[in-house]
C-alpha cells in the first residue's frame, strides 16, 4: 500500500515518543521499531525511502538511529520534524543514564547495586560478542572484506594503531578496490526545504562548537575542556556504530585521560543496554565520572555538568551532518568509490569490535594486566594469577544462554543482573 500523507505535526511528535520509549536493543532494536510503526503501522514513508535514509545515515559519523529518525522526521516536516524526531529519541536516554550514573557514584558500593552491575557486565561482553557474529555474517563477503576486518583487529589489538586511522585506511582501501563497480540505483531527492536545512545546519554548528570554543580559551586544561574537545573529535569520526566507538573511547578515557576503570567502562555500557536511546548515551556516563573525579569542591554538581556536557557535544553535531548531507543524500548515493568504502570501512568494524570485545573479556575476568612488548607489538596481557573464576564462569555461562538460547535483551540482562544479586548475596565476589 502506498504511504499515507504526512500527519499532523502533533501527532508525529507523539508517535516519536513512542518510538523513543521502546527503542532499546542497540541501533538494530531501534532501526526495527521505526520501521515498524513507521512503515507497517503508519505508513508514513514507504520501504524504499525508509531504505535510502537509513543508507545515507551509514554514511555519517555518529549513532545512525537516532540520525535516521532525525532525518525521517525532516523528510515528514521539516527542520522542525527533524528537531523534535531527534530530541525526542534522545530523551529518555539522557535522563535514565544521569540517574543511573548519581545511583553509581552515591550508592555503587551497596551490596545489591554492585550485583547488579557485576552481572550487567558479564551479560555486556555475551552482547558484544553476538554484535561480533552478527556483523560478521553480514559484513565480511570475500577474502578482501576478511583481510580488511582482520588487518583492523591486530592494529587495534597488537600495534596501538589509533582508532581513526584504522578507519581512514579501510575506507582508502575500499575506495581504490571498488572504483569500477556499478554506481547505486537512485531516484531523485525532493527538494523541499533544502535551504532550510542549510540554514539550520549552521546554527547546529554554532551550537556545537561555540562552547567548545568558550571552553578552550576560558579555563584551558580542565577536565570540561577535555570533555568538550575529546568527545567532539570522536563525534566527527565516530563511524561504525557505538560498538566500534567504545574501542577508541576505551583507549583514551582509560588509558589517556584515566577517567574511569575498565571495569566502570564495562558498567556504563551495562546502563546504556538496560535503557532508551542510543547505545552511543554510554559516553554521558563517562563524562560524568570524568568530572566526578576531577576533584571539584562540588563532584555530584561537576559530574552532572560533565555529563551533559559530553552528551551536548556528541548530538549537536549530528542534527549538523543530517541537515548538510540530507538535500545531496540521492547524489551520494549515485557513488561507485564511496559505496565501496562503506562495504570496507563496515568490514574494518568488525575488527574493531572483536578487538572491544577481547579487551573486555581480558579487563572483567582478570584483575591486573601488564604491558608486553616485541617490537612494533604491544598488548595488556592478563596476570593469570589475578584470574577471577566466579567472573569466568558467569561471562562462560552468559555467553552460552546468549549463542546458544537467544533470549531477548532484556531476559539476558535480568538474568545476568539476578546472577550478580545473587552471587554478591553469597559472598563470593
Amino acid at each position: 500500500m502506498p504511504p499515507t500523507a504526512h500527519p499532523p505535526i502533533k501527532d508525529a511528535a507523539a508517535t516519536w515518543a513512542r518510538i523513543a520509549a521502546l527503542s532499546f536493543g542497540g541501533p538494530a532494536g531501534q532501526i526495527a521499531v521505526m520501521h515498524r510503526i513507521l512503515v507497517e503501522e503508519r505508513r508514513w514513508i514507504d520501504e524504499d525511502r525508509f531504505l535510502h535514509a537509513l543508507n545515507f545515515c551509514m554514511l555519517l559519523p555518529g549513532p545512525e538511529a537516532q540520525q535516521l529518525a532525525t532525518y525521517i522526521g525532516w523528510l515528514m516536516h521539516g527542520v522542525r520534524g527533524a528537531l523534535i524526531a531527534g530530541v525526542l529519541f534522545i530523551l529518555p536516554g539522557v535522563a535514565a543514564i544521569m540517574a543511573l550514573s548519581l545511583i553509581y557514584v552515591t550508592l555503587g558500593d551497596v551490596g545489591i547495586v554492585a550485583g547488579i552491575f557485576f552481572g550487567l557486565k558479564a551479560a555486556v561482553l555475551a552482547i558484544v560478542v553476538q554484535a561480533v557474529i552478527r556483523l560478521a555474517g553480514r559484513a565480511l563477503k570475500g577474502p578482501a572484506l576478511r583481510l580488511i576486518a582482520g588487518a583492523a583487529f591486530v592494529a587495534l589489538f597488537a600495534l596501538d594503531a589509533p582508532f581513526p586511522l584504522v578507519i581512514a585506511m579501510a575506507a582508502l582501501a575500499g575506495a581504490l578496490m571498488g572504483g569500477s563497480m556499478p554506481p547505486a540505483d537512485a531516484r531523485p531527492l525532493p527538494a523541499q526545504d533544502a535551504g532550510a536545512a542549510r540554514r539550520a545546519a549552521g546554527w547546529a554548528l554554532v551550537l556545537w562548537l561555540a562552547p567548545v570554543a568558550a571552553l578552550v580559551m576560558l579555563p584551558p586544561g580542565s577536565v570540561f575542556t577535555d570533555i568538550a574537545t575529546f568527545f567532539s573529535r570522536l563525534a566527527v569520526l565516530s563511524f561504525g556504530g557505538a560498538y566500534a566507538v567504545l574501542a577508541w573511547v576505551g583507549q583514551e578515557a582509560v588509558g589517556r585521560y584515566g577517567w574511569l576503570e575498565p571495569t566502570q567502562m564495562l558498567d556504563g555500557l551495562g546502563m546504556a543496554e538496560t535503557t532508551p536511546g542510543p547505545l552511543i548515551m554510554v559516553l554521558q556516563f563517562v563524562g560524568f565520572m570524568a568530572a566526578h573525579g576531577a576533584g571539584h569542591a562540588h563532584p555530584l554538581l561537576a559530574a552532572v555538568l560533565g555529563g551533559l556536557l559530553a552528551t551536548w557535544v556528541t548530538f549537536a553535531p549530528c542534527f549538523a551532518f543530517i541537515f548538510i548531507g540530507a538535500p545531496f543524500m540521492e547524489g551520494m548515493r549515485r557513488s561507485a568509490r564511496l559505496s565501496a568504502a562503506l562495504r570496507a570501512v563496515t568490514a574494518a568494524v568488525v575488527g574493531v569490535i572483536l578487538n572491544l570485545a577481547l579487551w573486555f573479556a581480558i579487563h572483567l575476568i582478570w584483575s591486573q594486566t601488564i604491558p608486553w612488548q616485541a617490537g612494533p607489538i604491544r598488548v595488556d596481557a592478563p596476570v593469570m594469577a589475578s584470574l577471577d573464576p566466579v567472573a569466568a564462569l558467569l561471562c562462560a555461562a552468559t555467553l552460552f544462554v546468549a549463542l546458544r538460547l537467544r533470549p531477548g535483551m532484556a531476559t539476558l540482562l535480568g538474568g545476568a543482573a539476578l546472577a550478580g544479586i545473587a552471587l554478591q548475596m553469597a559472598g563470593l565476589t
